[in-house]
């Protein structure tokens, strides 16, 4: 449409001086920086006046049209103009920094910094140069940047490319920042911890530096007053020896003291890579136990690990078939060498009566177990390929031998257990200690079995380690995992005694009876303790019970018991807004008091919840909290114990121990890396202040937090 308005259809006489015509036809703005000239065969030729480049205009009667001209001048095609503007652009961002008034830099900046809001005056209200150092602060933190980046030249020049009147801070301002972040983020989350109700468990990770120092890293995890389960990190030490359990000791004392936690600590988890778990245990549980209370004479105290527990054993199975596994990772690297040698392989497949759709060949990554699991079984389903490959391939030497093979099944068989029990936990979006039990005691059950003979493809030995570190596993962590999930109203103590008897045999009446004892030890713990009236039990029931009574799964049952139906009916009658909490309270304990029973074992007795799809068993705890007040004081405790270490993405890692921090993070001040671990952990898992506010409960102190 432009070359139209240009002149494009107009007659052209091309005997006429090209000035004179040009006069009489420049109507687009190109011709200020475009001349016509003649040249052979009655053609004509657009000239740039700036760079002297020369385009087709007119031949003979056919006009060429502007829009290529206009490319040339406006897209940055002309060498000239585009040395103009780089200058022109260098000049803006010299200007606004001397803060005089030059008005040929004020109307670009007023262009790009206008503010969308729409109020009128200033086009440069949007720019703050405090809230983009804090913005930067935040970005090196979350991100995991170095903070030395705001000293490199090619960010700075991208800064200022984006806004010329931001001064990049120096690597000192930047650390001050986000000290300064790291302090405000800790007052707020401090005011948030202050407010628990419950306990709260620790994680313990280790950490170490090339200069052989150590940092302890502690993170808390406790379900808060609207039963959401939180994790935060509470402190990232450095000390000189991270594996002694006086200095670990004296880091969680410190700790607990700074976050008024002393008098509340429940479990603490730490890694399976001590020497002599049982003393470093031991002693730290006499460490602690002078300021905390321990539930349960300490019995509960110390957790291991799951995640490095399943590693540790992966590792340990890949490593007795490591020449094996050395074969079949050299086998795929042959075949994946070439195009042409996937596309025989791939030919040999189908020829051996496989499917189109063959398993996919994948290396695997050595520093995940899972990985190599994966190599090997899809390996395994392709061995007739391998060996047809040596068979017909000089070049390939590295075939794995039909023993070989039988050794790989025998592991994989192994593998899968432990890859089905990390992928069980890793699904579920919070992992609550109730969903642990029934993936360990399947393990611990089939481990025992290949220990005594039932292993099919294994003499026993590798079956005999496995069970030897597991069974340590399953005596040291049982007790904890087995209220956990009796505290899951879909299994209680049935799933306690279904599985023991499958494990113990004869002897499982004794070991169910200390998971009864240890559950009832601990409950009277908690009645010991005052139960604070709480508006928690006005508005959260009403809305849950609504939910429980029109969902299409509330009367489902798949193992012939009844619902979940009575216990949402009781708590929905409850008045939400009629001022009657009192006699609320006073009615469910009456009517736990009238049949003589405790909280636990009326819940004990009544009939299992259906295990529908969708379950959330915090969601069923909150609506039946006023049921089971001081059992729900209990539930929210023991659901929160934190089972593994390991971030859900790192499960399937190379195993436990400490992790290293990297040359750069060791190089900076302790209270730098402190303040950048902690402030990246807050920043992903603390509500910001954008959200919407919740209904009025005790925990909107959560989402009101100013940052």
């Amino acid at each position: 449409m432009v070359g139209i308005f240009d002149g494009d259809y107009q007659p052209l006489a091309i005997e006429a001086p090209p000035s004179s015509k040009r006069r009489g036809r420049k109507k687009s703005e190109v011709w200020e920086h475009f001349t016509v000239e003649s040249v052979a065969s009655g053609s004509t030729r657009a000239r740039c006046k700036r760079c002297d480049q020369t385009f087709a205009y007119s031949s003979g009667t056919k006009i060429a049209g502007t829009s290529h001209l206009k490319r040339h001048i406006a897209m940055g095609s002309c060498p000239r103009i585009r040395e103009e503007k780089k200058h022109q652009h260098q000049q803006l961002a010299l200007t606004p920094g001397s803060g005089g008034g030059g008005g040929s830099s004020e109307p670009p900046a007023k262009r790009r910094y206008r503010s969308s809001g729409g109020g009128g005056g200033g086009g440069q209200v949007g720019f703050d140069q405090e809230h983009c150092c804090e913005e930067l602060a935040k970005m090196i933190a979350m991100e995991e940047y170095p903070l030395h980046m705001v000293e490199h030249p090619a960010f700075t020049a991208f800064v200022q490319g984006l806004q010329p009147r931001f001064r990049v801070p120096s690597f000192s301002a930047m650390e001050s920042e986000i000290i300064a972040i790291y302090r405000r983020e800790k007052q707020s989350l401090r005011e948030i911890v202050g407010g628990i109700s419950g306990r709260v468990s620790l994680t313990v990770g280790l950490w170490t530096t090339a200069q052989t120092l150590g940092y302890v890293c502690l993170t808390g995890h406790f379900i808060d007053g609207d039963w959401k389960l939180r994790r935060w990190m509470l402190s990232f030490t450095m000390v000189s020896s991270p594996h002694s359990e006086n200095a670990l000791s004296e880091v969680i004392g410190f700790s607990l003291s700074d976050w008024s936690l002393t008098t509340k600590l429940f479990t603490i988890t730490l890694d399976n890579y001590c020497s002599s778990h049982d003393i470093y245990s031991a002693n730290l549980r006499d460490h602690l136990s002078s300021k905390n209370t321990l539930v349960l004479k300490g019995q509960l105290f110390v957790v291991r690990c799951y995640a490095h527990i399943l590693s540790v054993i992966a590792q340990d199975l890949l490593a007795s078939i490591h020449g094996v596994v050395y074969s079949v990772r050299e086998s795929l690297k042959y075949v994946k060498a070439t195009p042409e040698r996937e596309q025989r392989f791939a030919e040999v497949h189908r020829r051996l009566g496989g499917a189109s759709a063959a398993a996919e060949l994948r290396l695997d990554v050595q520093s995940r177990w899972d990985t190599t699991y994966l190599m090997l079984a899809g390996a395994l389903e392709l061995r007739h390929v391998f060996a047809f490959l040596e068979s017909s391939d000089a070049d390939y030497n590295d075939a794995p031998s039909p023993e070989d093979w039988k050794k790989v099944e025998a592991v994989c068989g192994y593998i899968k257990l432990l890859y089905d029990s990390a992928m069980a936990i890793t699904a579920a979006p919070e992992p609550t200690a109730n969903l642990y039990f029934h993936e360990v005691w399947k393990i611990q059950l089939e481990l025992a079995r290949a220990a005594a003979g039932g292993g099919a493809g294994d003499d026993g030995g590798a079956a005999k380690e496995m069970h030897e570190k597991f069974d340590k596993y399953w005596k040291d962590c049982s007790l904890v995992m087995a209220i956990a999930v009796v505290m899951d109203p879909r299994f209680k103590m049935k799933l306690v005694e279904f599985s023991f008897t499958k494990i113990y045999d004869d002897d499982a009446e004794r070991y169910i009876k200390v998971v009864n004892d240890g559950i009832h030890d601990l409950f009277l713990d908690y009645v010991a303790q005052p139960l604070p009236l709480t508006p928690a039990y006005t508005d959260q029931h009403s809305h849950y019970a609504a939910g429980a009574r029109n969902s299409p799964e509330a009367g489902s049952v798949d193992d012939g018991t009844a619902g979940a139906g009575a216990n949402g009916g009781a708590a929905a009658a409850l008045s939400s807004g009629d001022g009657l909490l009192d006699f609320d309270m006073y009615i469910s304990a009456t009517a736990v008091g009238h049949q003589g029973k405790s909280e636990l074992d009326q819940y004990l007795e009544e009939a299992l919840v259906p295990r529908v799809e969708g379950f959330e068993i915090l969601e069923w705890w909150k609506l039946n909290e006023l049921k089971y007040p001081t059992l729900a004081k209990m539930a929210r405790d023991v659901l929160a114990i934190p089972m593994s270490i390991v971030p859900m993405g790192s499960v399937f890692g190379a195993g436990g121990g400490s992790r290293l921090l990297d040359d750069y993070r060791s190089s900076l001040r302790p209270e730098t890396v402190e303040a950048l671990f902690c402030a990246r952990d807050w920043l992903q898992h603390m509500p910001t202040r954008t959200e919407p506010p919740p209904p009025p409960l005790p925990s909107t102190a959560i989402v009101k937090t100013e940052f």
